[in-house]
């Protein structure tokens, strides 16, 4: 059987790899494929932590967790088709749409 720190140290580096991912690339499908591993990484604490203790409570949170995260896939990806086609890249740092 695993221990639930196994399950936590493998989230806790796949939280790491999204931040990393987040921060360090500058392509905005990288950016948007990071911050989704890092919501991963939050579900599987909350699975992990929800069968140590016994209780469903953390696999409803994984529930919302998912139901949001599937909305805020299918807008940042129409967010980010419009601005390419705006713009012709998906480079974060050649982007100003939002300044004056």
């Amino acid at each position: 059987m695993i221990s639930l720190s196994s399950y936590l140290i493998l989230s806790a580096i796949l939280f790491t790899v999204g931040v990393l991912g987040f921060m360090l690339r500058r392509n905005i499908i990288v950016i948007f494929m990071s911050i989704e591993l890092m919501l991963n990484a939050a579900n599987l604490a909350f699975v992990a932590f929800s069968r140590y203790l016994n209780s469903m409570d953390g696999q409803i949170f994984v529930f919302f967790v998912m139901s949001v995260a599937a909305a805020e896939a299918a807008v940042g990806l129409a967010i980010i088709m419009a601005v390419y086609r705006t713009k012709a890249t998906v480079n974060a740092d050649e982007l100003n749409i939002m300044k004056w």
